[in-house]
């Protein structure tokens, strides 16, 4: 190639229109290729930016996005800059944008990004949790029984967890986080985030979902407590039950035996012992 390509990741306002960055108008403007998410809301987004796009507008979402990806690769070879932006956030957390920077990369290409407002960092920062360390989950599955065992697997987290859950799915999925980490455990339930409707609800998870079943609308980011480690021995008999509730969700005794025992900081031997006593 004459000129070295480069794929730019574009941080996109979660609801103001006012948090975007200059260097983001400046790339809106003078990339050569503009990915989005969704092309109709860029030029929206555009528009009230008083930002012309100078280059191609092309569309960058989940159904087309292998086909796509291999496209703007093509044109970061010839040396293009290729600009992707998603509807809300950076491109790549739970939006369209691995594919193509993976391809970029194992091509050796410029990969850079130009950060913007985040729902997963502002929920955490409003939430009142601890944000010392945290891990970012997505959407938790859709179908119950899965749903369930990706939870139960995060039980003993002790990082902060932020999740994303569309608001029709808000009741259910508060209620199997209950389950899985307890009614009590702290939790906030942030919607609209930086819109004009914001609101954040925070306390146990069992009374979150007692709340979401009137119904809930709009952008939601969950975000809760990590697992507090006792300073005692751990109870054996609730070790147990915890391998038990995870087998019943439909974890392999093994794996569950050794999450649970490496969670409670106990030889996986001595736990295992005690679920096969206890199995029929």
């Amino acid at each position: 190639m004459t000129e070295e390509g480069r794929l730019v990741l574009a941080g996109a306002p979660i609801g103001q229109a006012g948090d975007v960055s200059p260097r983001l108008r400046e790339a809106l403007a003078s990339a050569d290729v503009v990915a989005a998410e969704d092309t109709r809301r860029l030029r929206r987004l555009a528009a009230d930016l008083g930002v012309e796009i100078g280059g191609r507008v092309v569309s960058y979402y989940d159904a087309n996005e292998a086909a796509r990806a291999q496209e703007l690769v093509e044109a970061l070879k010839l040396g293009r800059t290729v600009v992707v932006i998603t509807d809300a956030g950076m491109p790549g957390v739970s939006d369209p944008g691995y594919r193509l920077t993976h391809l970029a990369v194992e091509e050796g290409i410029t990969v850079t990004a130009l950060p913007g407002p985040s729902a997963v960092t502002t929920a955490l920062a409003v939430s009142g949790l601890a944000s010392d360390r945290f891990c970012f989950e997505g959407f938790p599955p859709r179908k119950t029984g899965e749903r369930a065992r990706r939870l139960s697997s995060l039980a003993l987290e002790e990082r902060t967890m932020v999740f994303f859950e569309a608001p029709h799915r808000l009741k259910e999925s508060l209620e199997a986080m209950a389950g899985a980490f307890g009614a009590d455990r702290r939790a906030a339930v942030c919607r609209e985030l930086t819109k004009t409707y914001e609101e954040v609800r925070r306390g146990g998870l069992g009374e979150l979902a007692d709340w979401a079943a009137a119904g809930v609308k709009g952008e939601i980011t969950i975000v809760v407590a990590g697992h507090v480690a006792a300073d005692v021995a751990p109870d054996l008999e609730s070790l147990v039950a915890e391998v038990d509730r995870r087998v019943a969700a439909g974890e392999q005794r093994k794996t569950a035996v050794a999450d649970v025992a490496k969670g409670a900081g106990m030889p996986k031997r001595e736990l295992y012992d005690a679920v096969h006593k206890r199995s029929p």
